[in-house]
């Protein structure tokens, strides 16, 4: 079974979709794939479709979805298999049996790999490892299923995942002196997150290292505004000591992670 769910929900069985186009039984798959080889016990299911107020016949209405999850899975085996053997009823709950690798699996074992790179000041084997982590991504997790608690929790987590991976594979980029091929891909992110420390670092030690030392500063500005317009704080002191590196013209800046402490 292929499983994607970094981007739009796909889950295909002997190269068959099984994804069905109804929302409830479509949120159903969703959940079962991001726990796929672990049972879903009921209660989380009917949670995420009816929040703190399901039906009487939640169950009941549970047990259809499933049916039809069961049919699209029976028409992608044909004669090879039993859809129960494939999405089995267990005690207390669901599991639907995988034997594979899904996206998400082989995105955080990327990650792993290229954080422990970067432990090891293997820089370029991190930022390997974590471009191909982040080139599993084709857009927000999910993107195309409607959430409820369980999978808007998860999607949160993901994306939050995707993020600090995105930011250790420009600090080991930054590390390999990639300063300018960084520049466009910074320019997006800061605009995207206009409150993240980390990235407005990283763009301003990019742009320094370019000689554009004012247009660092001004990164500075507009993330001095938004945080103490939003947030009521200063930058963190780490971020105030690279300003003065920049205002200073440091012959040679450190990466972002130096300048922590």
């Amino acid at each position: 079974m292929d499983i994607d769910v970094l981007g739009a929900l796909a889950v295909r069985e002997n190269g068959v979709s099984i994804t069905p186009t109804a929302p409830k039984p479509r949120q159903v798959l969703a959940l079962l794939a991001l726990n796929a080889d672990r049972v879903v016990p009921v209660t989380d299911l009917i949670e995420e479709l009816w929040g703190d107020n399901p039906p009487r016949s939640a169950r009941t209405t549970l047990q259809t979805y499933v049916l039809q999850l069961r049919e699209c899975i029976g028409r992608a085996l044909g004669e090879q298999g039993d859809a129960k053997d494939v999405l089995m009823t267990l005690p207390g709950g669901y599991l639907l049996v995988s034997g594979a690798d899904s996206d998400v699996r082989r995105f955080e074992r990327l990650v792993g790999e290229g954080y422990r790179a970067m432990d090891a000041e293997s820089f370029a084997e991190a930022a390997g490892r974590l471009g191909e982590a982040l080139a599993l991504w084709s857009g927000t997790a999910l993107a195309d299923v409607q959430h409820g608690p369980l999978l808007r929790t998860e999607v949160r987590r993901l994306e939050e995942s995707r993020l600090c991976a995105l930011d250790q594979r420009i600090e080991a980029d930054l590390h390999l002196g990639r300063h300018r091929e960084l520049l466009a891909e910074l320019t997006v992110l800061t605009s995207r997150h206009p409150a993240h420390e980390n990235l407005h670092a990283q763009f301003m030690v990019a742009l320094a290292r370019s000689g554009r030392r004012g247009e660092a500063l001004q990164a500075y500005a507009r993330l001095r505004t938004t945080l103490l317009r939003d947030q009521g704080l200063e930058p963190s002191p780490r971020l105030q000591r690279l300003q003065h590196s920049v205002q200073a013209a440091a012959a040679e800046l450190p990466g972002v992670s130096l300048l922590a402490g």
